[in-house]
């Protein structure tokens, strides 16, 4: 006999509630979660919904799928600076496969557990397979990150490799084992969360490229009233991106989306504590342009396609 909702939720999501986890008088269980905020800190709220062969394609794992719907929303955190606290999740299914329940909750849980992240509440129904997940996070009063205070003069930045995970998806469609390191990048995104913190007082602008380097920077020079151009030269094509042809490593970099990196604005006399911090945690973060009068973000002297992802046109199915 097929499991009742409430045994769904019994058996695969009810441990990623940690009974001592900050902030929850209530969790798992009742018609709502009662939560507490942190005293004295701003309360963040964020919403995504991935929908199979609009956002990822279905023939996926079910651990990367659980991976992938959690980190794309902590990636909404990571560039408001602020620390997770609590998520939900709506969870629409086909049909009750526990096999595929089992690595999804483990893609889930592993990820919330390592990023202090509860589980608080949510609901399960039937029908095409999608993923609503709502993340709550804290910062201190007035120092979350926005994309509105970008100002002529300053530098632009990224973290890691924007293309990788586009490229990843071509060769996944194409068949591609799963351990390829550009399969990888779209597979298990790494929200960046410690980072972002971070940037609290260094960074004037940020975002996370979700839809695509160009258009996500294109959202901070709109937010800011500001222009912004992108060096082309500056844009980090090394590894798998500087394998393939200049033109298309270029488009990747630009157009291509599903990175969840962060791109940000920030004075230049920010620049050492920024190299500073990207080396005490390892990361890649790199300088690709500046801030200028104007509106709207452009790549001088690269043709694109396009200025990245946009829904009810494109979908990432196999």
């Amino acid at each position: 006999m097929p499991l009742s909702e409430f045994q769904l939720i019994a058996r695969y999501f009810a441990g990623l509630s940690p009974p001592d986890a900050e902030g929850v008088v209530l969790g798992i269980g009742d018609d709502a979660a009662i939560l507490r905020p942190p005293p004295g800190e701003d309360l963040l709220v964020s919403i995504d919904t991935l929908v199979a062969g609009v956002h990822f394609p279905p023939f996926l794992s079910p651990r990367a799928i659980g991976h992938r719907a959690l980190a794309v929303n902590l990636s909404d955190l990571a560039a408001m600076g602020a620390r997770p606290l609590w998520f939900t999740l709506a969870l629409t299914l086909p049909e009750v496969d526990e096999s595929w329940l089992g690595g999804f909750a483990d893609g889930l849980g592993t990820l919330a557990a390592r990023c202090g992240i509860a589980l608080v509440g949510g609901d399960t129904t039937r029908g095409p397979l999608s993923i609503t997940i709502q993340v709550h996070g804290a910062a201190a009063p007035g120092r979350a990150l926005r994309r509105d205070g970008a100002r002529v003069g300053d530098s632009l930045w990224v973290t890691g490799r924007p293309g990788l995970a586009a490229l990843g998806l071509q060769r996944l469609q194409a068949g591609v084992a799963d351990d390829d390191p550009a399969c990888a990048a779209f597979l298990w995104p790494e929200p960046r969360l410690a980072f972002g913190r971070g940037l609290a007082g260094l960074a004037s602008a940020a975002i996370d490229v979700s839809d695509g380097l160009l258009a996500d920077a294109g959202h901070i020079a709109e937010r800011s009233a500001v222009g912004i151009e992108i060096d082309a030269t500056l844009l980090p094509l090394e590894g798998a991106l500087g394998a393939i042809p200049l033109s298309e490593a270029l488009a990747l970099c630009l157009t291509g989306g599903d990175d969840y990196e962060l791109c940000f604005t920030a004075p230049a006399a920010a620049s050492a504590a920024i190299a500073g911090l990207a080396a005490a945690q390892g990361l890649s973060c790199r300088r690709i342009g500046t801030v200028v009068p104007g509106v709207g973000a452009r790549c001088a002297g690269v043709e694109t396609t396009g200025m990245g992802y946009q829904h009810f046109r494109e979908s990432a199915d196999g």
